[in-house]
């Protein structure tokens, strides 16, 4: 009777972790370095957030109290609010669809007009919601219509940048059956372009709406109207528990929008 010799299976060698390149490792350094310097050029530090904790806390503990009743005294401020952000809404993606569709190549074969319209809306989207809002306060004074204007030229920017993507990215078929048909330009656009950006489009329009409801207060604190310029009030006059309120009704106000928006987008998009 013969005997082999039982053979135990060798595990295969685990192959070597590879090294990290010298471009990552390169990278992560010069962002480390760049982080630190812009560190040391304003003199970060957390020192005041400890330092100044027992004025800080005094200031936290009346915003721990907030006046439920002073929400519902500036409810003309809340509707103002609301008001902007639809009127805004409503003007900004129109024109924003506009915009986007001379800003694709898909959709506008003017070289010259492409390029012209690249430049206008990087422009537009070079400034923020509250530097616009500073100049048209400057132009038409204090007011929902400063905010409103501003909020405008801000969504003009942003529909037309994610409108103007998805339209690069439609689906070339029916561009060529339009094509051998003969379609002009807006037939084109309107017929092989639009049904197929259109779901994407609503749901960019569900969005800004919901930034407009968020921007709305930040552009009333610097001038533009609504509820935002009632917080710039109230601070300024240190009543602190009106602006705890209003700032968790507005966070209530904002959820229930978005809820809503999630909804209209599962039902319609």
């Amino acid at each position: 009777m013969t005997t082999t010799a039982s053979s135990t299976a060798v595990a295969p060698a685990r192959p070597r972790k590879p090294r990290p390149s010298p471009t990552l490792v390169g990278g992560l350094l010069a962002a480390l370095a760049f982080t630190l310097w812009a560190g040391h050029q304003i003199s970060f530090t957390l020192a005041p957030l400890f330092t100044n904790f027992a004025n800080g806390w005094q200031i936290i503990e009346r915003f721990l109290q907030p006046n439920w009743g002073y929400i519902f005294r500036v409810w003309d401020a809340w509707v103002e609010t609301v008001a902007i952000a639809v009127v805004a809404s409503a003007v900004g993606v129109v024109v924003g669809l506009v915009f986007a569709f001379m800003a694709s190549r898909v959709t506008n074969r003017s070289p010259w007009l492409y390029r012209a319209v690249k430049i206008v809306l990087s422009v537009i989207r070079s400034l923020p919601d509250v530097a616009y809002v500073l100049i048209f306060v400057a132009l038409v004074s204090i007011g929902s219509l400063a905010g409103i204007l501003a909020l405008i030229m801000f969504n003009i920017g942003i529909a037309a940048k994610l409108t103007s993507e998805t339209i690069d990215a439609v689906d070339a078929g029916p561009l060529e059956a339009a094509d051998a048909g003969g379609a002009g330009t807006l037939a084109r656009a309107r017929w092989a372009v639009l049904p197929q950006i259109l779901p994407n489009y609503l749901s960019y329009c569900l969005y800004i709406f919901e930034l407009n409801i968020r921007a709305s207060v930040v552009i009333g604190l610097a001038g533009g109207g609504g509820i935002g310029q009632v917080i710039n009030v109230q601070f300024s006059r240190f009543n602190y528990e009106n602006v705890s309120a209003i700032v968790i009704a507005m966070f209530i106000v904002v959820l229930a929008i978005d809820q809503l928006s999630q909804y209209l987008r599962r039902r319609f998009v």
